[in-house]
């Protein structure tokens, strides 16, 4: 693994974000996932580019959606700076922003070369993650209710006061009965669990907990986040089918283990930013006014547990190629 990361890049990971929202955000409500993914991508590359970092795309969301994309190996920033691996998802709810939907947002997570854990084209991992309080109680392995209860322990409240987000999918639905049965509140999201997870991880979101199968590729994104807010989170690859488990087998994945924190980014030289596209739970969206755009960002740093809250103005010369789609 690279040295230390001297120079803090999170606030120049957040121009990224910033940028790919703004390039997404003209493609709300078009029902065209292609050109908002399109739009995204070309302004986060853009942006990334001019920052000075030597960084290499481990994890890139396009190859699992056939979109346009920030393609696995892909070099970015100046070349200039520190050696870095970068995991990006310009949009995290492409389909929540193309049919106009909250909880659309860009997401950009970075860390020391070698640091990432890579799931190597398995798409899809069962999650659990939670905040400071129950850092190092949960046990992925282990039955739902008993994490909700060292959850509840933890937090000094009781398990019917426990609330977990997680995806609504089909895929998920013997979890929520498992749930349910214990007694705790869920809060369903249709598409965007990097932002579930770090909801369970900050104090104040109304959530405790997220639990569920979700992408594999936000889990590790995710995971930057929870490092900086000084939780916990364990993964656990999903295949989907026998083509998963032959491709789990040929790559040499076990598809048992239980990765922990430490598993998904070794290490605390991770920074992690997330900007709001559409309205959501977690952050406000892009709006347009008068004179730009606003944007709502939160920008973190695993090494400090730095977690930064940033209302940006931007103005029209700035932003005027982003808000109308080509």
């Amino acid at each position: 693994m690279s040295d230390a990361i001297e120079r803090n890049i999170s606030m120049e990971l957040a121009r990224a974000t910033e940028a790919a929202a703004l390039g997404a955000v003209p493609w709300t409500g078009r029902g065209d996932k292609n050109g908002a993914d399109g739009g995204a991508v070309d302004a986060m590359r853009a942006m990334l580019n001019t920052i000075d970092i030597d960084g290499v795309v481990v994890i890139g969301e396009g190859e699992k959606d056939e979109a346009p994309m920030l393609f696995n190996g892909e070099r970015v920033g100046s070349g200039a700076g520190p050696e870095v691996d970068i995991a990006v998802d310009p949009i995290d709810g492409t389909t929540l922003l193309s049919l106009g939907r909250a909880n659309a947002v860009s997401v950009i997570a970075a860390a020391a070369r070698g640091a990432m854990y890579n799931p190597r084209d398995i798409f899809y991992m069962e999650k659990i993650a939670v905040g400071p309080e129950a850092r190092g109680r949960i046990d992925l392995a282990a039955p739902v209710r008993w994490n909700l209860e060292q959850v509840a322990r933890a937090r000094g409240i009781p398990l019917t006061e426990v609330t977990v987000t997680l995806l609504d999918r089909p895929r998920n639905d013997a979890l929520v009965a498992e749930i349910r049965d214990a007694g705790a509140r869920i809060i369903s999201i249709t598409d965007g669990d990097v932002a579930g997870a770090v909801m369970a991880g900050m104090d104040g979101t109304g959530v405790d907990v997220l639990l569920g199968i979700g992408g594999s590729p936000e889990g590790v994104s995710a995971a930057c986040a929870m490092k900086a807010l000084d939780g916990d989170m364990q993964c656990r690859l999903w295949p989907r089918h026998d083509g998963d488990r032959a491709l789990a087998d040929e790559r040499g994945l076990d598809l048992d283990r239980v990765l922990t924190l430490d598993d998904l980014v070794a290490g605390d030289d991770c920074y992690f930013a997330l900007t709001g596209i559409t309205t959501g739970y977690l952050l406000r969206g892009v709006e347009v006014t008068r004179s730009g755009a606003r944007t709502h960002s939160l920008v973190m740093r695993g090494r400090t547990r730095t977690i930064r809250t940033i209302e940006a103005e931007h103005h029209t010369h700035k932003v005027e190629r982003y808000l109308s789609p080509e």
